[in-house]
């Protein structure tokens, strides 16, 4: 049968769900989203880009609810940050958030960014390799449904490298461009075994000695186990 005709099986524990936001604004919009739809309880770990803007939206979907001074821990961030105009926003009750150079946009601004290169912008193919290697240092974490919170130039040519072993229209589906605020969750599979986890959920069972007769059979041997030797003589 040509498997790539059809649904694929992998084991559970080899794969990780993703959940994909494309920043820029209607962070309240998408907040509410990942609330009713329970992905907030899901999620392990939230990862985003270093700049401004990709953590503001990061803290404000992902973070916890109003902050006060009363609360017994420090705000993800605080009043009017970056002159947003918004409220403090709690630590409490919300998955870790890092903040990974690895996942950010390709346009650098600065001399004082890890990726800057004076006079000289990141290339197609150097953003596709840091896409890569951000994807299998994603793999190799212990966490098993991570929220991605980055810019939609850098998920383009990240996913462009994926889904070329999928039907066309998935492969599409992969790699198009993020809408404003848009959410996907993908899977990434395993195909190599490296750094996979043993299984959580599986059970190995056990096969009972002997052959494997009907169950007919199989109840009157127990019956007779039971009743003593006499009766069947």
């Amino acid at each position: 049968m040509d498997s790539s005709r059809g649904p694929s099986l992998y084991p559970l524990h080899r794969c990780k769900t993703l959940h994909i936001v494309g920043v820029e604004f209607m962070v309240d919009n998408l907040r509410k989203h990942v609330r009713s739809c329970g992905l907030i309880k899901k999620v392990d770990l939230v990862i985003t880009s270093p700049l401004f803007r990709t953590m503001q939206t990061a803290v404000g979907v992902f973070g916890g609810e109003g902050y006060t001074d009363r609360m017994d821990a420090v705000p993800l961030m605080v009043a009017n940050a970056g002159n947003s105009g918004r409220p403090a926003i709690s630590s409490l009750d919300c998955p870790p958030i890092v903040a990974v150079e690895l996942c950010r946009e390709h346009l650098i601004e600065s001399d004082e960014d890890v990726l800057w290169k004076a006079n000289i912008r990141e290339t197609k193919e150097e953003l596709e390799a840091r896409g890569t290697t951000f994807m299998n240092w994603l793999w190799m974490r212990k966490e098993k449904e991570i929220a991605i919170v980055t810019h939609s130039g850098f998920l383009f040519h990240a996913l462009s490298a994926f889904g070329n072993d999928c039907h066309p229209l998935v492969k599409k589906e992969i790699c198009k461009r993020f809408a404003n605020c848009e959410l996907r969750s993908m899977v990434i599979v395993d195909k190599s075994m490296s750094g996979s986890d043993a299984s959580t959920t599986n059970y190995p069972g056990k096969i009972p000695p002997g052959p494997d007769l009907p169950s007919d059979v199989v109840g009157e041997n127990n019956m007779k186990k039971d009743v003593p030797n006499s009766v069947f003589s």
